[in-house]
């Protein structure tokens, strides 16, 4: 007889109504109205090496950095972080981790590639939107060279860099880019230390990534599992 059956209708219940909506936690982002429109559109193009999941939750770091960053504008920020990625979804997923991924990996044409059919993503998603060509070009000036680039065109673009680097620091980013680069998460740690820190354009980004990536080498026990 078995013993460990749940109560009649516990695992059928709903239970949407009672979780509050994400502006009643404190803590807790989430999209606007405008933002989802972009996603439904962005979403299709991330599905690739957990794209999705990466952009939203750099995007979510975006909002965080926000109130740190006084003058960047969120509504150029928060539309470029969940579109900055979405060329990776237009082309061939067999060179992104044989190429984008080793050498002199941020000077690989797919990520180039990557990078130019972002902007193209960006031009077919905002105009239907009703987002101007003045707006567009904002965005896609950021999306260009987000990787390759060394330096940052504007404040919002800094912000995005930021957002977009940060995600490595915790635990679910250390795992998942330690398998890409082929490195250990303590080896891929000290990489971070030494090679994406110094990368950081804002104070804050650099304070957060400090604070993280302690948090995570702790976790991780970094000093024992080399």
């Amino acid at each position: 007889m078995h013993t460990d059956a749940a109560p009649h209708g516990a695992l059928t219940q709903d239970l949407a109504a009672k979780i509050p909506p994400a502006e009643e936690v404190a803590g807790v982002f989430g999209l606007s109205a405008t933002e989802r429109e972009i996603w439904v559109r962005a979403r299709p193009h991330l599905d690739v090496r957990n794209n999705d999941a990466h952009s939203l939750y750099a995007w979510g770091i975006a909002r965080q950095l926000l109130p740190l960053v006084p003058g960047a504008d969120p509504d150029v920020v928060l539309p470029a972080i969940l579109l900055h990625d979405t060329g990776w979804g237009r082309v061939d997923e067999e060179r992104i981790l044989s190429e984008g991924f080793s050498g002199d990996w941020r000077k690989a044409d797919i990520r180039y590639e990557h990078e130019r059919q972002g902007c193209l993503i960006a031009e077919e998603v905002l105009p239907e939107l009703g987002y101007d060509a003045e707006f567009v070009g904002r965005v896609t000036a950021i999306i260009d060279g987000h990787d390759t680039r060394p330096e940052a065109r504007s404040l919002e673009d800094a912000l995005v860099r930021d957002a977009d680097r940060l995600w490595r620091f915790d635990q679910v980013g250390i795992a998942l880019a330690s398998s890409w680069f082929k490195l250990t998460p303590s080896a891929y740690m000290d990489r971070l230390e030494t090679e994406i820190v110094p990368e950081l354009q804002t104070s804050a980004a650099r304070q957060m990534a400090e604070a993280d990536l302690a948090r995570s080498r702790a976790l991780l026990k970094a000093s024992v599992l080399r």
